[in-house]
């Protein structure tokens, strides 16, 4: 999605959450600054050969959900590719399949991102404004291939092509460098594992806009975003489907 109708969809989310605006740039600097200079060149060219016309399957943390079953797939001329939202990389790993991409803002198990950048999946950092010092942390050791992306206008090496969570930043980046279509798995946007209520309420509101903007987003597209059931089904996404990525 284009930034200039991606940005005001993001204006209202960044009032309601109250977002300040200089501390997303704050971040947005040091990830600058923490990345090398090979991470900053040209990251949408650099990213979308591992995705430009290919089925891709983006893996979220949905309850139960699991692995996805990419062996069930017909073949498809363009191949499959995998993009992991955050946690989601780990669960990749445990079943043996390594992602192409992982998109992260670093609030989940990130050994098992640092790992699999090691194995040769693209790590894509967001940084906002709730993440300095992770950023700090984390970003030195990732000893793979990397990009960076941020809620402002892209450029100057980072990339935004909308999205407001890791799992629907996935899906947005997945449509942006020419997946021929993209599947959702393990995706649910209704349940959230969070003891306390105030946090949990955050949590599902968040859930709330990142299932608006990917209802924007297939409702817009030419690329087809589908949901892919447990049952091997495969349906045009709604606001009803599944969103299991961590929130930020």
């Amino acid at each position: 999605m284009e930034y200039s109708r991606w940005a005001p969809l993001y204006e209202q989310i960044r009032q309601e959450f109250e977002f300040s605006w200089e501390r997303e740039e704050e971040s947005a600097r040091k990830l600058m600054a923490l990345l090398p200079s090979a991470a900053l060149t040209r990251p949408a060219e650099r990213i979308a050969p591992r995705l430009q016309g290919k089925e891709v399957v983006v893996v979220g943390l949905g309850p139960r959900s699991g692995p996805p079953p990419l062996w069930r797939r017909p073949f498809t001329p363009g191949g499959v590719a995998v993009v992991a939202a955050d946690g989601a990389a780990a669960t990749c790993l445990e079943s043996g399949l390594v992602p192409d991409v992982v998109v992260t803002d670093l609030d989940g198990p990130v050994p098992s991102e640092v790992n699999a950048n090691r194995r040769g999946a693209v790590v894509v950092v967001h940084a906002h404004g709730d993440n300095g010092a992770l950023l700090e942390e984390w970003v030195p050791q990732f000893p793979g291939e990397l990009a960076g992306s941020w809620a402002g206008p892209p450029g100057a090496g980072l990339l935004n092509v909308g999205g407001f969570t890791d799992g629907d930043r996935a899906v947005f980046l997945a449509e942006a460098l020419g997946a021929a279509r993209v599947l959702l798995w393990g995706f649910d946007f209704e349940h959230v594992e969070e003891p306390d209520a105030l946090a949990k309420g955050r949590k599902r509101a968040k859930l709330r806009w990142a299932a608006r903007g990917l209802t924007e987003l297939a409702r817009t597209s030419s690329t087809p975003i589908l949901t892919w059931s447990r049952d091997g089904t495969l349906s045009p996404y709604s606001i009803g489907g599944m969103d299991g990525a961590s929130t930020r």
